[in-house]
């Protein structure tokens, strides 16, 4: 698989993101369902807290990912939601993701009240 970061302006990429990735001859794509701050009993985790929400989301992302044999390296796009874009700006852990094609939406609410962030993410290997 040949993979080549698309940017026809380079302003996102010091906010560490592409434009686009092209991705040629993958053998296996991975679509990944939001993930959330959600325990492996189905329980939210962190309520109020939005960086460790962030980062649980991060951790069960990449948990999915492992099942599937893949790491977060193999991630080409992620959509990140959350109920407060400046807070999870502010928080840091939008650093911990993929630098690949990405985008951050502003959201009212998640399936649960007590969620502040879900992200979604396109994986290919």
């Amino acid at each position: 698989m040949k993979r080549t970061a698309v940017n026809p302006w380079d302003w996102s990429v010091q906010f560490g993101f592409n434009q686009a990735e092209l991705v040629e001859e993958p053998s296996k794509v991975l679509l990944c369902s939001g993930q959330t701050a959600i325990d492996g009993d189905g329980h939210v985790q962190h309520a109020g807290d939005i960086g460790a929400q962030a980062n649980l989301a991060w951790d069960n992302l990449e948990a999915v990912l492992g099942e599937a044999g893949m790491t977060i390296d193999n991630v080409v796009r992620a959509t990140i939601f959350t109920t407060d874009v400046d807070a999870l700006l502010r928080s840091g852990a939008m650093r911990r993701g993929p630098n690949k094609a990405m985008t951050l939406i502003g959201i009212s609410r998640l399936a649960y009240p007590e969620l502040m962030v879900e992200i979604e993410a396109i994986a290919v290997a």
